[in-house]
């Protein structure tokens, strides 16, 4: 029974040499992922800072203080009520990129990262948009952003965190306020829309105004190619009727008593026509001497046959042509 006992405490010592040597390996041996910084404390106090990869630490007296995200991390700012300067509300959130430069004061100098970088930023997202009147918060965001990131990472560089970014995710004013916005957007795009009418009938009225210019431009031209024409025609009957005036006087200087008869009748006929044709005649009287008057017109034939017969042409036989207005037996 003894021996057995023996025995058996024989096999318990090394088992147990086996079991502490390999608890010591495995206190003694960290593996640091990439991305991440472990600090080494000893007793209690910062010793070191691990390196990703295998690091080896002395067991039981050094320990693993923080482990330290070095990667950059999205932190999520709450919505919070912010009073604008011209004392309108507006619900305000956003979004803070943030990386560890330096992981002894990130773990050391300050009590739980998170919660202090997410209350730094809502503090100073109050004292931005409070600076700001609502239009100049609502339509200058990017400012609003550069001027977060200033403030929040000057802030924060003693703790060894860098702010890379800030964004205001969303600025919501108030429901009566976005009504009153809607309004004054549908106010001004009526307003575009009717100075674009307006635009549009000014065009019209000047295209119509040009094409009404082109057409009395163009009538006027016809006008006066109308007159140069009529002026034309004028002078080539004026210069007809001065040819047959020298005709007629040629016959009267020739002793042609039919050119003097030509004369009378011609204005005889213009006189009559002119009373005639005037609007204020209503009664035309026939003169008692209408036979002279045909008499007239028979010189006036008598001598345009003259005018029309060769000159070595024999003269009709038989005195003068019977008249027109003769009537036969």
């Amino acid at each position: 029974m003894d021996f057995d006992l023996a025995n058996n405490a024989g096999l318990m010592i090394p088992l147990l040499l086996v079991v502490a040597g390999v608890v010591l390996i495995f206190s003694a041996v960290k593996v640091v992922p990439q991305g991440y910084m472990y600090t080494v404390e000893q007793f209690g106090r910062f010793t070191r800072v691990l390196s990703p990869g295998l690091a080896f630490i002395m067991p039981f007296v050094d320990r693993i203080g923080h482990k330290l995200n070095m990667m950059e991390n999205v932190l999520d700012i709450p919505t919070q009520e912010v009073i604008t300067k011209d004392n309108a509300q507006v619900s305000c959130d956003a979004v803070v990129f943030t990386q560890i430069v330096d992981p002894v004061p990130a773990a050391y100098e300050v009590n739980d990262l998170v919660r202090a970088i997410s209350n730094l930023s809502m503090t100073n997202i109050r004292t931005v948009v409070g600076s700001m009147d609502l239009d100049q918060v609502l339509s200058n965001r990017d400012d609003i952003n550069a001027r977060l990131l200033k403030v929040i990472d000057a802030a924060t560089h003693p703790w060894g965190v860098k702010v890379t970014r800030i964004e205001i995710k969303d600025l919501t004013p108030p429901g009566d306020i976005t009504e009153a916005m809607a309004r004054q957007m549908k106010a001004e795009r009526l307003k575009r829309a009717q100075i674009l009418e307006a635009e549009g009938d000014r065009a019209s009225a000047i295209l119509k105004a040009e094409g009404l210019k082109q057409s009395q431009i163009l009538e006027a031209e016809g006008r006066r190619e109308a007159a140069f024409r009529d002026a034309e025609a004028r002078e080539r009957a004026a210069e007809a009727e001065a040819k047959a005036t020298e005709v007629v006087s040629q016959a009267i200087a020739a002793g042609d008593v039919n050119a003097i008869n030509y004369f009378l009748g011609l204005k005889y006929v213009e006189a009559f026509a002119k009373l005639a044709s005037s609007p204020q005649q209503r009664t035309v009287i026939v003169p008692a001497d209408f036979a002279g008057l045909v008499g007239a017109i028979e010189g006036v034939k008598a001598l345009t046959d003259n005018v029309k017969r060769p000159p070595d042409a024999p003269r009709p036989s038989g005195g003068a042509a019977p008249s027109p207005f003769t009537t036969r037996g």
